[in-house]
């Protein structure tokens, strides 16, 4: 009897152990999402909690690409977004053709539709590249 409980708690002890050393599992709720991958990137930690992309949509018109991205406002407050598409070759080289940074303000939990296109026909790819724009600290007179 005392070998057969020292056997079932020596059985308990090796399964605590091995769940403890296993590795955490990826959540896969997050895995796949849009704003994990190259052509929409948030470009300040902060904002990660602040901004998604809902959608992309890329087409050809006239040999070059346009590219319409769906940024989300994630939070319950107004943000002051800067969007800029950076356009890429086949090779994944910038084209030299990328936008400057375009203002966008989103209200709460919001969602606009960016359009940009690129200028020459060698674009094959891109990343929309999102920032928020921070207001510069007030100094007291």
């Amino acid at each position: 009897m005392i070998s057969l409980r020292l056997l079932l708690v020596s059985f308990a002890v090796a399964l605590i152990a091995a769940g403890c050393a296993s590795k955490p599992k990826q959540q896969e709720t997050t895995k796949y999402t849009l704003a994990n991958t190259e052509r929409f990137v948030v470009l300040d930690p902060p904002s990660h909690y602040s901004i998604a992309c809902t959608g992309l949509q890329e087409r050809m018109i006239d040999g070059k690409l346009e590219v319409i991205a769906n940024v989300r406002n994630l939070e319950n407050r107004a943000l002051k977004l800067q969007v800029q598409c950076v356009f890429r070759d086949a090779e994944g080289f910038s084209t030299g053709d990328d936008t400057t940074f375009r203002p966008l303000v989103l209200d709460r939990y919001e969602t606009a539709a960016v359009r940009f296109q690129s200028a020459t026909p060698q674009t094959r790819s891109y990343t929309i590249r999102v920032r928020q724009l921070r207001e510069p600290a007030h100094r007291a007179p």
